[in-house]
C-alpha cells in the first residue's frame, strides 16, 4: 500500500510532475475530476455541484442546505472508498483530505514564485502577465478557501501541511520527481499495520459522516480502531436531544466497536446548529425595496427553518440569480421597485432560469398585473399585508413544484 498525496498551486508545472511519476512507478492518478465523479454517483448530486465545494465560496443559503458540507461529506467517501487500493498519486484539492493518521501517504506541495507561474499562465494560454496574474491571485484565493475550510489553515503553502515543499521555480520537473521518489523510499513512509487501519478509520468516519447528511446534519465524525466520536461544532438548545439522535441514525452504520458524542472547539461561538430539512424550502430570494419590510420577512422565514437571502432591487436579484447557478430555487418577488421592476424581473427569470418559482407579493399590483404575472409563469400572486401562514404554506407548494420539476427532468 503506497501513496503520495500531491497539491500544486497552478502554473507550477504540476503535470509535467504528475506524469513523470505515472511513468516511472506506474502508480494510479485519482484527481478531483475522478472524485467528484463518484461522489456525484454517491450521492445524486450533480458533479458540478460537488465539484463547486473545491473552489467556490460556501452558497448564500448555506447556513441552511448545508450543500458545500455535504458535499465534502461525499467527497471524504468517494475518496476513501479508493484509498485501500495499493499505489495511488491523489492529485489536487483532494489531497487534503487524506487524514494526517495515514502515515504511509507522502504529502508534496509544488509551487513556485509569481514571476515564474504568471509567465508560465501567460504563455499557455496567450494572454499578458499583468492578466496572469489576476487570474493566479484569484486561483489562489480559491486554494485558501478550500484548504481552510478542511484544515483550518490560512496558508495553503504552510509548510507543517506537507512533508515536501518543491520550488518548481528551481527545479525542473525531474528533479522534482527524483525528490518525491527518493523520500518515499524512505522506510519511515511505509505502510503499516497502524496507517493501515487508519484507511480504514478513514473510510468508516467518511461513511458515518454520509449518513448523517443524508438525514440534514452536518456533524464531523473521527473514528479510531473502530470508536467513532461525533463532534458537534455548533450551539443547540437541546444538547441531549441531539446527541440521541446522531448516535440513533449513526450507529447503523456497519463497522462501529463504539460510538460517543462530544462538543468541538467552535461550539460556543454565537452560531445554532441547524438541521436541514428536505422537505422546506431553503433557498427563497425575497426580492422588495421596502428594506425593513423584507428584513422581517427574512427573519420569520428564518424561525420556520426556511433559508432565505434579501435583496432590495431588480438588478441585484438578476445578478444574484447569475452568479449563483443552481439558486436560488424560489423568488418572492415585489412588483413596484426603482430600476427594473418586478414585471420585467420575473420576464427575465423565466426566459434565463425557467425552473425558479416565482411568488408575486406586492401591495401595489391591479388585475391586469396579476394575469400579466400568471401569463408570465408566476407560481403565485399575494397582496400585501399576507398572513405568514399563507405565505408559508405557499412557499412549501412552490418548493414541491419545483422538485417535481426536477426529478421530471432528471429522469427525462
Amino acid at each position: 500500500m503506497s501513496l503520495i498525496s500531491l497539491f500544486s498551486g497552478s502554473h507550477c508545472s504540476e503535470q509535467a510532475v504528475i506524469q513523470n511519476l505515472i511513468d516511472h512507478t506506474g502508480y494510479r492518478l485519482v484527481s478531483d475530476e475522478a472524485v467528484a465523479a463518484s461522489a456525484s454517483r454517491l450521492s445524486g448530486l450533480g458533479a458540478g455541484r460537488v465539484a463547486k465545494a473545491f473552489t467556490g465560496k460556501a452558497s448564500m443559503f448555506n447556513s441552511f442546505t448545508h450543500e458545500k458540507e455535504r458535499s465534502i461529506a461525499f467527497l471524504k467517501l468517494a475518496l476513501a472508498e479508493m484509498l485501500p487500493a495499493d499505489n495511488l498519486i491523489v492529485s489536487g484539492y483532494i489531497s487534503h483530505l487524506v487524514p494526517q493518521k495515514i502515515t504511509h501517504a507522502l504529502r508534496v506541495c509544488l509551487i513556485a514564485d509569481l514571476k515564474f507561474r504568471s509567465a508560465a499562465a501567460a504563455q499557455l494560454s496567450g494572454i499578458s502577465k499583468k492578466e496572469a496574474v489576476k487570474i493566479i491571485h484569484k486561483q489562489d484565493e480559491n486554494a485558501a478557501l478550500w484548504v481552510s475550510t478542511v484544515t483550518g489553515s490560512s496558508d495553503p503553502w504552510a509548510a507543517s501541511l506537507y512533508d515536501i515543499l518543491i520550488p518548481l521555480d528551481k527545479v525542473t520537473p525531474d528533479e522534482a520527481q527524483d525528490i518525491i521518489l527518493s523520500h518515499f523510499r524512505q522506510e519511515l513512509l511505509q505502510a503499516t499495520a497502524e496507517s493501515r487501519q487508519a484507511v480504514e478509520d478513514f473510510l468508516l468516519a467518511a461513511r458515518v459522516e454520509v449518513a448523517l447528511a443524508k438525514e440534514g446534519h452536518n456533524v464531523q465524525a473521527d473514528a479510531t480502531d473502530g470508536a467513532v466520536t461525533l463532534v458537534i461544532n455548533k450551539h443547540v438548545l437541546m444538547l441531549s436531544r441531539l446527541e440521541e439522535e446522531l448516535k440513533s441514525i449513526a450507529g447503523k452504520v456497519p463497522g462501529i466497536r463504539s460510538l460517543e458524542t462530544k462538543v468541538g472547539k467552535d461550539y460556543y461561538q454565537a452560531d445554532v446548529y441547524r438541521r436541514y430539512d428536505f422537505e422546506l424550502p431553503s433557498k427563497v430570494l425575497l426580492v422588495d425595496d421596502e428594506r425593513e419590510f423584507v428584513q422581517t420577512l427574512s427573519e420569520r422565514l428564518q424561525m420556520r427553518d426556511m433559508g432565505s437571502a434579501v435583496a432590495y432591487d431588480g438588478e441585484s436579484a438578476l445578478a444574484m440569480i447569475h452568479e449563483h447557478e443552481d439558486e436560488p430555487e424560489v423568488m418572492i418577488l415585489d412588483l413596484k421597485m426603482p430600476g427594473i421592476d418586478g414585471i420585467e424581473v420575473l420576464k427575465r427569470v423565466k426566459q434565463s432560469r425557467p425552473e425558479i418559482e416565482v411568488i408575486i407579493l406586492t401591495g401595489h399590483g391591479s388585475e391586469q398585473d396579476r394575469k400579466t404575472c400568471e401569463a408570465l409563469g408566476a407560481f403565485a400572486y399575494l397582496q400585501k399585508p399576507v398572513d405568514i401562514d399563507v405565505l408559508t404554506a405557499t412557499l412549501k407548494k412552490a418548493n414541491d413544484k419545483m422538485r417535481q420539476n426536477l426529478a421530471a427532468r432528471k429522469s427525462a
